[in-house]
């Protein structure tokens, strides 16, 4: 059944244009002609699911299999939400407006510990019972869950999920939709068809398999895989480019995958050992991608994505490349993940200009022991080399990550990273006249499944201990910025992410005292007590003690007390784990030799360019790794100069209609510039470090209001057919925007913004009573009439101020009689930058003042806007 979205999203609703679905980019099949119908969700708010890059791969592989339809949704904020349970709304899919139990399938990706609680949300927001138990006699869809979570440990949610993907999705969806079109077809029940899906390799079905007595999982049934294998798939660049939200986005850019995977080796990172082999794109598909989506999508940055940008040994060359294409349209690059070793000039110089990116480093920890223990790869001279580079080629403030609580930690590692900090400062003095300074982010190492690391975990009170004594130690540093992570939120990221299946009733209780993922960062006490009594109510605080009291030690040896215990604790690495049934191709008795290694701060080379490692996961299952030849560096031809004549202007008129009455202003000043860019056409820049486009829309609209007499000033660097201009810019325009008119302004005349004088607008107003044609014209008579109506007016300053409304008012008359006691008025009234304006409110409360009744503001249509001269 389809939603009446008129009625649920409304202004009122905070930032309404992300529940819309008619982005470009978005995909409308036909529902009829579709066999099999799915929702992928990204379960975070808008502004984090529509820009997540697995979401949109995804997306547009199953809307490229013919007979599937896929559909999107994501997380409402709480005013939606409180609105659709007020309403008895289910949550509906974006492009189709249609409730998620009309669909066949639904997926979430679960990407973090602590984010299931969002995913039960979702669910409850649907009207779909959260376990798999409780769904089992309904007609639901079948729900399932993929992502770096699911695929390392999915045993604490497996009451939540019919099943379970692991690994890339870019083959194994399509494998699905085939196996469930196929069981429609034959009219298989659900048990049937979860059976089929379980011998599809990458699907594990949770039902089929036990958690026994030692915490083991085994399989329940003799027709099911023993263990379930991770899937790998090659990056499909071409994928990547699809959405353009309205609303801005937390990675508003367009985002390019050049390699997927890492061997490096660093023993705590879980994605690292999970993404296992690497390979790299090749990077003609690579500057294609980029220079293709940029010119279909419009934006002005584009990211470079893979756990080790640096290691993509082509980088250079593709960055060099497309920063020469596209250096004359005020395009920047970022790189979210490099390493300090590989930054050099040339990563510099594609990453550099008029709007240098943020640099981000992650030297982890303070020591070379350290960093050896972790398997960094990465010495001192590395470190500064990086660093120096930075400095010298124009950063002065530059993000490091490091990591307390690792295996092996002493104090003097802990005061190694002030140490470090102090010294890059020291060796970095007198390159340029502005100090270095550093963002640090000090995070609490959390032990993650399929890593070497994974039997270690360190107690609260030792994190705690050990932030205070860096406290100290920074506390002598100037032009430092330090975060520290909560040790509450590592504690349960812990005590989660290496659970078992005695966790799903904490995670539904926890969920229930209102601990979702926006209470951590709200209210951290709130969400942790939330945790901690859906803990106790489960029976399991003995358990959480043992994580917050540290469970595992490996450096203190077999039966030595955990740190900050009382006890005795055996750190037996032969014992079955909840997650030993996946596998991931890395061989468990390698994790434990890496461990050894680990010991005796012995480290282990990048297999992607040196010798193997022997993890195990380089197989026909896997694959091996593919890494690509670089390509010659092209010459660097300088960085972006703004094109800062104007040789024409160009006014255009335009409407804003149906549902785009739901655009706020800074969003449709960022459609106009992609629509330009999309478009070609030969815009202005201003000058300085963050030139833009000269674009200027002459008066912000009201969210909610509808017009069909906007105005926007254009100023370009050369002549354009006036048609031509109008045919194009419409082309890259929702038609709920249309272009009514152009025309060629002298190019030195004021902007429409300072030659405003008046506004004509369209109101529909209900009374609380009937009143007569006769009633009505006698109000507004009166109002024209009367010489004075005083307002009370809050400046910018906070200033109250007296404004006579008469001294603002033009016209006013009625136009329809409407049934239920409304009718149409048109006025025109001051509409000036400088704050001289007549808004539709003051006209209700002028007419109120005269009536001496309320009256409702039904709707409000800007017929145009009137300049000087």
């Amino acid at each position: 059944m389809t939603i009446a979205l008129d009625k649920l999203i409304s202004p009122e609703i905070n930032k309404p244009a992300r529940y819309l679905g008619n982005e470009l980019g978005a995909v409308s099949k036909p529902w009829d002609e579709a066999k099999v119908r799915w929702v992928l969700t990204y379960p975070e708010v808008y502004e984090v699911g529509a820009s997540n890059l697995g979401h949109i791969i995804l997306y547009n592989v199953i809307n490229a299999q013919p007979r599937q339809l896929c559909d999107r949704t994501y997380l409402p904020a709480k005013d939606l939400a409180d609105k659709l349970r007020s309403t008895g709304t289910a949550l509906f899919a974006l492009e189709s407006k249609r409730s998620l139990q009309d669909f066949d399938i639904l997926g979430f990706s679960l990407s973090y510990e602590l984010g299931a609680t969002n995913i039960l949300e979702m669910l409850d927001l649907a009207q779909i019972p959260l376990t798999w138990q409780d769904r089992a006699q309904g007609d639901y869809p079948l729900i399932f869950a993929g992502g770096q979570t699911a695929t390392s440990n999915p045993e604490p949610y497996a009451d939540f999920f019919d099943f379970i993907v692991l690994g890339d999705g870019e083959e194994l969806l399509p494998e699905i939709g085939l196996v469930l079109e196929e069981g429609k077809d034959a009219g298989l029940g659900k048990e049937e068809l979860l059976l089929d899906l379980a011998q599809v390799p990458g699907v594990y079905v949770p039902r089929f398999y036990d958690m026994q007595s030692d915490g083991s999982v085994k399989a329940n049934r003799d027709d099911v895989p023993a263990r379930i294998l991770r899937r790998v798939a090659t990056p499909i660049p071409a994928y990547s480019i699809g959405l353009v939200p309205y609303v801005e986005t937390v990675h508003d850019r367009l985002t390019i995958e050049i390699r997927r995977g890492c061997t490096r080796g660093c023993r705590f990172c879980q994605p690292g050992m999970l993404t296992r082999p690497a390979t790299d794109v090749e990077p003609e598909k690579v500057v294609d991608a980029i220079e293709k989506g940029m010119r279909a999508t419009g934006y002005n940055e584009f990211s470079l994505l893979s756990l080790s940008c640096s290691d993509y040994l082509a980088l250079p060359a593709v960055g060099m490349e497309i920063k020469n294409r596209l250096k004359d349209e005020n395009i920047s690059l970022s790189l979210p993940s490099q390493r300090v070793d590989r930054f050099d000039e040339n990563i510099a110089n594609i990453i550099g200009g008029t709007r240098k990116s943020g640099l981000t480093f992650a030297p982890e920890a303070g020591t070379q022991r350290m960093r050896d223990v972790i398997n960094k790869g990465l010495n001192n001279e590395e470190l500064l080399r990086g660093i120096k580079t930075a400095v010298e080629q124009g950063w002065n403030k530059v993000k490091l990550y490091f990591m307390i609580g690792l295996p092996g930690e002493t104090d003097v590692d802990v005061a190694g990273i002030a140490e470090t900090v102090r010294w890059l400062r020291r060796e970095c003095a007198g390159i340029n006249s502005k100090r270095l300074n550093f963002n640090i982010t000090i995070s609490n190492f959390t032990p993650k499944p399929h890593t070497p690391f994974q039997w270690h975990s360190v107690s609260t009170t030792e994190f705690l201990r050990k932030q205070n004594l860096l406290r100290d130690e920074f506390r002598r540093i100037r032009g430092v910025k330090i975060n520290y992570t909560d040790v509450r939120i590592s504690a349960m990221e812990d005590f989660v992410g290496r659970g078992d299946r005695r966790l799903a009733p904490v995670v539904r209780r926890a969920w229930e005292l209102g601990a979702g993922m926006d209470s951590w960062w709200e209210n951290l006490d709130k969400a942790f007590g939330a945790w901690e009594q859906a803990i106790a109510e489960a029976g399991l605080t003995w358990k959480y003690r043992k994580v917050a009291q540290g469970e595992w030690n490996v450096f203190e040896g077999r039966g030595q007390r955990a740190e900050g215990r009382g006890q005795e604790s055996e750190t037996n690495l032969d014992s079955p784990l909840p997650w030993d049934h996946l596998n991931t191709g890395i061989d468990k008795e390698w994790l434990k030799q890496d461990l050894a290694r680990a010991l005796e701060a012995a480290t282990v080379p990048d297999c992607a360019f040196d010798g193997c490692s022997h993890c195990g996961v380089c197989s026909t299952d896997f694959g091996h790794n593919i890494v690509v030849e670089p390509p010659a560096i092209p010459e660097f031809e300088g960085h972006f100069q703004p094109l800062q004549q104007r040789e024409q202007k160009i006014r255009a008129w335009f409407g804003k209609h149906g549902e785009m009455r739901l655009l706020s202003h800074l969003d449709l000043v960022r459609l106009f510039d992609r629509a330009i860019r999309r478009a070609s056409l030969p815009i202005s820049f201003t000058g300085g470090f963050h030139p833009g486009p000269r674009i200027a829309i002459a008066n912000a609209l009201s969210l909610g209001i509808t017009s069909s007499g906007e105005i926007v000033d254009f100023e370009l660097t050369k002549n354009v057919d006036i048609e031509d201009f109008k045919r194009k810019l419409t082309a890259q325009l929702p038609s709920e925007i249309p272009i009514y008119q152009v025309a060629e302004v002298a190019v030195k005349s004021p902007a429409a913004t300072q030659i405003l004088e008046q506004a004509e607008y369209l109101i529909t107003v209900k009374s609380s009573e009937d009143q007569g044609r006769e009633v009505w014209e006698a109000w507004l008579q009166e109002i024209k009439n009367t010489s004075e109506i005083l307002w009370e007016k809050t400046t910018k300053s906070g200033k109250k101020q007296q404004v006579n409304l008469c001294d603002r008012l033009f016209e006013l008359e009625l136009q329809t009689c409407m049934p239920n006691n409304s009718v149409v008025l048109r006025f025109l009234g001051s509409c000036r930058n400088d704050g001289t304006k007549l808004a539709p409110d003051n006209v209700i409360y002028m007419l109120e003042k005269v009536a001496n009744q309320e009256f409702e503001l039904l709707t409000v249509h800007r017929q145009k806007l009137l300049l000087n001269g």
